[in-house]
């Protein structure tokens, strides 16, 4: 992954105009940014770019418009949201190509930043379009792409202009790719790697890239179940893909041929219906009742997961080990995500998290501040834990 480009090779850019790929899909309720943790990641590169003099010139998506420009999509409330992060004025343009966009850059300072509407009120943006991207193209001096979570799509906006222009990683995504190869291109071992959530259908290609990259895989959430059932374990009612037995069959064979230790619940907190405050019970994993369902993992579970973490040298995570989201199956997670956070903060582990679900649970538990790095990616973390080429990074390497 070595060889991108960064800011500190971008030379002169006072007065040039950089067209800056950010990710501003943020949560919005009644026209108000409700998180602002994305744009506060990016306001590094803007700040740095503005403060050489450069014409800062943010293009980023939001939502998924279905056809061309639509106002529940229009990026004009995250504009004073940005502006509100950086401390100083960001400007507005209602296109992102055409004469609107032109007129909007030709009247900016040295500087300035302005924000382009939504990328995707055009389908060639998504089509890669060389058309569509030498528009784009035509705003710019430079390019600089910031927006990891955008980089497994090679779309104009993440992939295109940077066949057109001089392309460089802004600091967020030098951040995000200097982490990840910590985490799994070149780390310090003994790797371990905490995969959970619900279903291991989703997680196939992750499974079977990180058995053979990774020296032990936790497996919890309702995946672990799918694993337990071709074991030959009666897991209940528990959210189940018994369809996938094969696959799990042929992931912990695949594991045992790498030398991956694979780490299952040995005993589960179950409840007979999914609810807050449901009446639970810890059970050995042997001995589910056939009418209840695993919704955490157990004690002696949570204390073998806390074994593998201190004999971590790095430790990459996706997926809470339970239903965190409901009380009382998050304190699997709350513990083990406490126990990391611990050992990250002692100088003893490199801790790389990542994905929707995984960065609320470290919210959740206090922790997130803690790991060495918590990727808000997404789709592009869990296609780098794959082992997937991804268009937006590779570009900026060539």
């Amino acid at each position: 992954m070595a060889g991108f480009k960064t800011l500190d090779d971008i030379g002169n850019i006072d007065g040039k105009r950089v067209l800056v790929r950010v990710d501003l899909n943020v949560p919005v309720a009644d026209g108000k940014v409700t998180d602002a943790t994305r744009i506060e990641r990016i306001a590094p590169t803007i700040a740095e770019l503005s403060g050489k003099g450069a014409k800062v010139i943010l293009l980023a998506h939001f939502g998924r418009p279905k056809d061309g420009p639509s106002p529940e999509f229009s990026l004009e409330p995250i504009a004073k949201a940005t502006a509100d992060v950086l401390g100083r004025p960001v400007g507005f343009a209602p296109d992102c190509i055409g004469d609107k966009a032109a007129s909007a850059v030709a009247a900016m300072a040295d500087g300035d930043v302005l924000l382009l509407e939504n990328t995707r009120f055009y389908k060639a943006e998504e089509k890669n379009d060389p058309a569509f991207t030498e528009k784009l193209a035509a705003n710019g001096d430079i390019f600089v792409n910031d927006a990891f979570s955008a980089a497994h799509r090679a779309h104009s906006s993440t992939e295109g202009l940077a066949h057109l222009l001089p392309a460089f990683a802004g600091r967020t995504m030098q951040a995000e790719l200097d982490v990840l190869e910590k985490g799994l291109g070149n780390p310090a071992r003994p790797v371990v790697a905490i995969v959970g959530g619900a279903k291991v259908s989703s997680k196939i290609d992750l499974l079977m890239n990180l058995v053979k990259k990774v020296d032990a895989l936790v497996i919890g959430g309702g995946m672990a179940n799918t694993f337990l059932a071709a074991r030959g374990t009666d897991v209940g009612k528990s959210l189940c893909e018994h369809d996938l037995a094969n696959t799990a069959k042929q992931i912990m064979i695949e594991a045992a041929e790498a030398g991956c230790a694979v780490i299952l619940p040995v005993d589960g907190v179950v409840a007979r219906e999914f609810k807050a405050g449901a009446a639970s019970e810890t059970v050995a994993i042997s001995e589910v009742p056939a009418d209840a369902m695993i919704l955490d993992v157990g004690e002696k579970t949570v204390n073998t997961v806390a074994d593998w973490i201190d004999r971590a040298a790095t430790l990459v995570w996706n997926g809470p080990l339970g239903a965190f989201e409901i009380e009382p199956f998050d304190r699997a997670t709350v513990a083990a995500a406490r126990h990391a956070a611990a050992r990250t903060k002692a100088g003893k582990l490199i801790s790389v998290a990542g994905g929707g679900d995984t960065v609320a649970a470290l919210n959740h538990a206090g922790v997130a501040d803690d790991f060495t790095y918590v990727s808000t990616a997404g789709g592009a973390f869990l296609e780098w834990m794959e082992g997937k080429p991804l268009p937006g990074v590779d570009v900026l390497t060539r």
